[in-house]
């Protein structure tokens, strides 16, 4: 159910249909939220049979004039979130001029806020579909780490903002889940002796990827932990001080043997400590996660 500002809607009672309702959904964003709002209540008028259309980029009065037009040819209703003051008011007065029936679905809000507040809101439009756009990457960033988690999926690595590589237990999997809530594309693969690297992690930037590194007596203690949790008091190689050590001497030969991958030791440190350190080394790097808001567009401005 959408148009632009100076199309058609899609859908519009035809002949026969005179008592059909219609309602113009108008917005300087994309329109989601009043369609959305729109929706959440036409469930208490189900018996209705009611037309839509939508409005979006609304920016100046040509594109009002268009808006008011197109409702008088069906005497809609008009829904509307616009942030501009002054856009609001023109709407407003126009569709009155007209008799139309308007629903300001932003407006008391935004002065409810001010009052509270104490000063005027920014005024700018689209800044709530940015919003929007910035919470559907970070949920993309989550679907990819968890897709990518403990070596389950090498494809697409190259669209990875980050690889973390580590032995088990060294935090790797809570750590990309943390970190993909603020953004990042994660993929964790775990150091295992005898088994390769994949070939993929050596394909992609390397200034992406990062070490994990633990204290052998630390690690121990956390392995032990995990068994009693499962409730097995063996572990086998798993638990045994030697294998753990070896290991840790493991990961740390392949380190030296790939100097680029920076190494950080997670021993003692909380979840959010490390991504700190990450995030900082990634931005001392001048690399963020692809969809970050540092690398969209001024708020309210299209490119």
């Amino acid at each position: 159910m959408s148009s632009s500002p100076t199309e058609k809607p899609t859908e519009k009672p035809g002949n026969g249909t005179r008592n059909h309702k219609r309602i113009v959904l108008v917005s300087d964003g994309t329109g989601e939220t009043a369609a959305a709002m729109t929706k959440a209540a036409m469930v208490q008028f189900q018996d209705h049979d009611v037309f839509f259309s939508r409005f979006k980029n609304i920016r100046n009065d040509t594109q009002i004039d268009a808006v008011i037009t197109e409702a008088e040819s069906d005497r809609a209703l008009i829904i509307f979130t616009l942030v501009s003051p002054q856009l609001r008011a023109l709407l407003i007065k126009k569709a009155a001029e007209k008799q139309l029936a308007v629903v300001d679905l932003l407006g008391p809000l935004l002065r409810g806020l001010a009052g509270y507040f104490g000063f005027e809101p920014k005024a700018i439009a689209g800044l709530l579909h940015d919003v929007n756009e910035e919470y559907f990457h970070r949920i993309d960033a989550m679907e990819y780490t968890i897709a990518h988690d403990d070596g389950r999926d090498v494809t697409e690595l190259e669209k990875a903002d980050l690889v973390i590589l580590g032995i088990s237990r060294t935090s790797k999997t809570p750590l990309s889940m943390y970190l993909s809530h603020q953004g990042w594309k994660v993929a964790n693969i775990p150091l295992i002796k005898g088994f390769e690297i994949p070939r993929e992690v050596y394909e992609i930037d390397q200034r992406r990827v990062v070490a994990l590194t633990i204290d052998a007596h630390d690690l121990l203690v956390i392995r032990r932990a995990r068994l009693q949790r499962l409730g097995q008091e063996r572990g086998g190689d798993y638990a045994d001080p030697d294998k753990v050590i070896d290991e840790i001497e493991y990961a740390n030969e392949v380190f030296r043997r790939n100097r680029r991958w920076p190494v950080i030791n997670v021993t003692g440190k909380a979840l959010e400590e490390t991504a700190s350190e990450i995030s900082r080394l990634m931005a001392s790097r001048r690399l963020t996660p692809a969809h970050s808001l540092e690398n969209m567009p001024p708020q309210g401005l299209k490119p």
